[in-house]
């Protein structure tokens, strides 16, 4: 198999992967607790930038075409649910994850990686939630309500998964790396 086979492969597996993540979930607050996130990382650490990148949008793309793939459904009215601002964010998270862990062998540079990404993730879906809920869905909820139903109740979550990321990453690293020679 050549290398941009391989490539295509691998970005598929991490779209299905974030696919599955998806209803690998918890009811918390506003939204559930999924692995999604977790699965979003994984993909920019292993596939680098713009293949971890691709990964997140074929998984939004296929999301938006209405396969039933994110936490409640699909189809292009999932633009109206609170969530979906954080599906917009995985993608450039992807893509930070992959620029900045270099090559996953690190694991305070994967830790690293994986926190600043999941902060871009946050910093595209909150606005986005807090956006819905107060204007479409007619909320009147405050910026500290917003901020803690869709940030502060994920974060203990969100440190266990960058840790089994930072865990896993470089054994996975280094088998991809195998499997390319």
């Amino acid at each position: 198999m050549n290398t941009n086979s391989k490539l295509l492969a691998r970005t598929a597996v991490m779209a299905v992967l974030t696919a599955v993540g998806a209803f690998l979930r918890f009811p918390l607050g506003a939204m559930s607790f999924t692995l999604q996130d977790m699965f979003t990382v994984l993909a920019g650490v292993l596939l680098g930038w713009k293949w971890g990148a691709a990964s997140q949008a074929v998984y939004v793309a296929l999301g938006l075409m209405g396969l039933p793939i994110f936490t409640q459904g699909g189809g292009l009215g999932y633009v109206f649910q609170p969530s979906f601002g954080f599906l917009l964010g995985i993608i450039p998270a992807a893509a930070l994850a992959g620029r900045l862990a270099g090559d996953g062998q690190d694991r305070g540079r994967i830790v690293f990686a994986c926190t600043a990404a999941l902060a871009v993730m946050y910093l595209v879906g909150v606005p986005y939630m807090g956006m819905i809920l107060n204007l479409y869905m007619g909320k009147d909820l405050s910026v500290w309500t917003i901020i803690k139903t869709g940030l502060l109740i994920y974060l203990p979550g969100d440190a266990l998964k960058v840790a089994v990321v930072a865990r896993l990453a470089p054994a996975l690293c280094r088998r991809v790396r195998m499997a390319d020679a």
